[in-house]
């Protein structure tokens, strides 16, 4: 299918957008219409929006300018649209979580990460397509549809933020918010062609946020560029801003260490190739062993299954038919895990996080492919990657979700392309040290 016609926020970052508002080349209610506009005439052929609040966000617009107007300034954010996913909070708005089961349900205040995008002046223009209760990397399967890629809206966006994605890859908007539970921030960026940030474990707050899996759920950002995602995480961020943490000296003297991403997933060699480029000659090699990566991946299942299923578990014994059959059927084998797996694989993360910093000796950033394909056609649930059959969901994940597990800040940029399907590179450093992935995406 022919790409989506751009909107009207691409190509313009948020810096461009504070520096407009600033000088009064525009005003927030000019941006805010642009962006409902966009919803209204793109949003559902790419299936990125839930709903869409015109009034709502116009006056908050109304009130952008008028604080501006009289010297309050907010930051950075300030007469910014931004779009929230739909499993996060939006006081007034439905918050459906993409299941019947929520359908009419309407959000009675806002969640924590929405109260500090109102703080920073930014102007919510609705609520973003998630797959069911997050549940699914593929971001085809949501009461209101499938969420679309804006390069062929005959492919998946990814998920489970997909809408929030496609809405910023179609310039729709130029931020919005998403949730990370295994890669659902960086994994519908990377197949729509933006940034995706997902900080560290409980870094941006989760309260107001249905949620997936408890131990491994976070609130991330999405962007067109990676600068836009820092300036966003830094209004977002609990306690001290990263700004004023971790890492100094420029971007040429951080150790960039390459994790051989076949370790975790079979891959495509051209996705390999382009994101291998892309981290640059000087690379080094980070060794992640394959009985470490199987531990990792083993621990996230389980963890996450045996959270999820418990999360739902009334809910399958009371409405079942309400769920989408493939989410239904993912919970029921979730329901099948036994107890001591999840005390077992909850007890085993410390030991794990502690091999794992070994691949911090010697280097300061990871880098790998963010995921080992191109975006997939809608629905597809297997392929095959160099010469080997795999499921689509499982390989989605692969490269992503061992980051939740250990809880540590991962960013995606677009890097390149694979017949002419965006390709992402993947940053993953300590908590702390944010800073330094964002260095290496500029450099």
């Amino acid at each position: 299918m022919p790409p989506t016609p751009p909107g009207p926020f691409t190509s313009r970052s948020v810096t461009g957008l504070a520096r407009d508002l600033r000088a009064g080349r525009t005003t927030a209610a000019e941006l805010a219409r642009l962006a409902l506009d966009a919803a209204a005439a793109l949003g559902p052929a790419l299936g990125a929006f839930v709903t869409v609040d015109r009034e709502g966000a116009l006056a908050a617009a109304r009130r952008a300018d008028q604080e501006l107007a009289a010297g309050s300034d907010r930051g950075p954010l300030h007469g910014v649209p931004v779009a929230v996913k739909d499993l996060i909070d939006v006081a007034g708005l439905p918050c459906t979580m993409g299941s019947r089961h929520f359908a009419g349900h309407v959000a009675d205040a806002d969640a924590a990460c929405v109260t500090l995008l109102r703080q920073a002046g930014a102007v919510i223009v609705g609520k973003t397509t998630t797959h069911e209760f997050a549940y699914g990397p593929t971001g085809d399967r949501s009461a209101n549809g499938p969420s679309r890629n804006p390069h062929d809206p005959g492919r998946m966006s990814g998920g489970s933020s997909g809408g929030s994605a496609a809405a910023v890859a179609a310039g729709v908007v130029p931020l919005a918010l998403g949730t990370d539970t295994g890669g659902s921030v960086r994994i519908p960026a990377a197949l729509c062609g933006i940034a995706g940030f997902k900080p560290a474990y409980d870094a941006i707050p989760t309260a107001g946020m249905f949620p997936l899996s408890r131990s491994f759920d976070h609130v991330g950002v999405l962007a067109a560029e990676p600068l836009d995602c820092l300036i966003a995480y830094r209004q977002l961020a609990a306690g001290e801003p990263p700004a004023a943490r971790g890492g100094s000296g420029a971007a040429a003297a951080v150790r960039v260490g390459w994790i051989d991403p076949t370790v975790l997933s079979p891959c495509d060699p051209r996705v390999v190739q382009v994101a291998r480029a892309a981290a640059g000659a000087g690379t080094g090699e980070a060794r992640l062993s394959r009985e470490l990566a199987e531990e990792l991946q083993e621990t996230y299942a389980t963890v996450q299954g045996a959270e999820a299923a418990a999360v739902h578990a009334d809910r399958m014994a009371a409405a079942p038919g309400l769920f989408d059959p493939e989410v239904l059927d993912r919970l029921g084998a979730a329901m099948d895990l036994p107890a001591w797996a999840y005390v077992k694989a909850l007890d085993e993360r410390p030991a794990l996080a502690a091999a794992a910093q070994a691949l911090f000796d010697d280097h300061d950033v990871l880098a790998l492919p963010t995921v080992p394909l191109v975006a997939p056609p809608l629905g597809e649930r297997g392929t095959e990657l160099d010469g080997r059959a795999v499921s689509v969901r499982a390989a989605l994940l692969a490269l992503t979700s061992p980051w939740n597990v250990l809880g540590l800040p991962a960013l995606t940029v677009p890097v390149g392309s694979v017949d002419g399907l965006p390709v992402g590179l993947q940053l993953v450093g300590r908590p702390g040290q944010e800073e330094l992935l964002f260095r290496v995406a500029a450099r």
